[in-house]
C-alpha cells in the first residue's frame, strides 16, 4: 500500500476535520441515538400496569388511614416512599422491555449482570454510544431528583432472589461490563459494511458470533475470578 508523506497538519485542515466528525456525530445522536432512547422509553412505560397502581394506592391509602393509631409521620413518609419504589420497580419489570430484560437475565447472570444492564447490551448493538442512553432511560427518576446517572447506579441494589440487598454495581461489575462492552457485538453499520466489503453474510455472521462469546468469556472470566479473590 502506498502512503503519502506525512506532514504537520495545517490548522485549517484540523478545524474542518474538527467540524466534521462532530457534526457527524450530532446527526447521530439527534437519529440513532434519539430514536432508539424513544423506543425504550415506550417499551419501559407500556403497559401501563393499572392494576399495579390499583394495588399500591390502595395499600397507601390505608396506611394513611391508620397512621394516627399506628405511626408517627416520618414513619408514614418512610413506609410511603418504600411502596412508590416497590411499585415503580413492578411496573418497570412487568413492561415489555422488562419483561425481554427477565428473559436474558439468566444467561447473563453470571458475568454479574442485572437486566437492566442485558437491555443496554441489547441496544448497543445499534450503536455503542446507546448502552449509556438506555441505562439513562432504565435509571430516571422524577423531576425533583437531582441525582446523576452514576449516582443512581451505584445506589441500585437487588430487590429480591439470593442476591437481595447486594449492590447491583460494584467495581468488579464495572469492569467485567465495560470489558462486555467494549469487546462484543459491533454495531449494525460495521456489520453491513463488512458484508458489502466482503460479498457474504458469513464473515459478517462470524464477526457477531466470535466477538460476542469472546466478550462473553472475558467477562465471565473477569468476574468469577474476581469473586473468588474477594473483589
Amino acid at each position: 500500500m502506498e502512503l503519502p508523506p506525512y506532514r504537520t497538519p495545517a490548522l485549517k485542515s484540523i478545524l474542518k476535520q474538527t467540524w466534521f466528525k462532530g457534526e457527524q456525530y450530532l446527526r447521530k445522536m439527534g437519529t440513532i441515538i434519539l430514536m432508539a432512547s424513544l423506543i425504550i422509553w415506550a417499551l419501559g412505560y407500556f403497559p401501563q400496569g393499572k392494576y399495579i397502581d390499583e394495588q399500591f394506592d390502595n395499600k397507601i391509602t390505608v396506611l394513611q388511614q391508620e397512621s394516627s393509631q399506628l405511626t408517627t409521620n416520618p414513619e408514614l413518609e418512610h413506609q410511603i416512599n418504600q411502596l412508590l419504589a416497590e411499585k415503580k420497580r413492578l411496573k418497570q419489570e412487568n413492561s415489555f422491555i422488562g419483561r425481554l430484560g427477565k428473559f436474558v437475565e439468566p444467561a447473563i447472570a453470571p458475568l454479574g449482570f442485572d437486566w437492566k444492564m442485558g437491555v443496554a447490551i441489547i441496544a448497543g448493538s445499534a450503536a455503542k454510544e446507546i448502552v449509556v442512553s438506555t441505562l439513562g432511560v432504565l435509571y430516571q427518576t422524577n423531576d425533583e431528583d437531582e441525582q446523576g446517572l452514576a449516582d443512581r447506579m451505584k445506589e441500585q441494589t437487588y430487590m429480591e432472589g439470593s442476591r437481595a440487598g447486594n449492590k447491583v454495581f460494584t467495581p468488579l461489575v464495572a469492569i467485567s461490563f465495560m470489558l462486555f462492552i467494549l469487546i462484543y457485538f459491533p454495531c449494525i453499520a460495521v456489520v453491513a459494511a463488512i458484508k458489502n466489503e466482503s460479498g457474504h453474510w458469513k464473515w459478517s455472521l462470524f464477526l457477531t458470533v466470535y466477538t460476542t462469546a469472546l466478550a462473553y468469556l472475558i467477562s465471565l472470566g473477569v468476574y468469577q475470578i474476581g469473586s473468588i479473590l474477594g473483589f
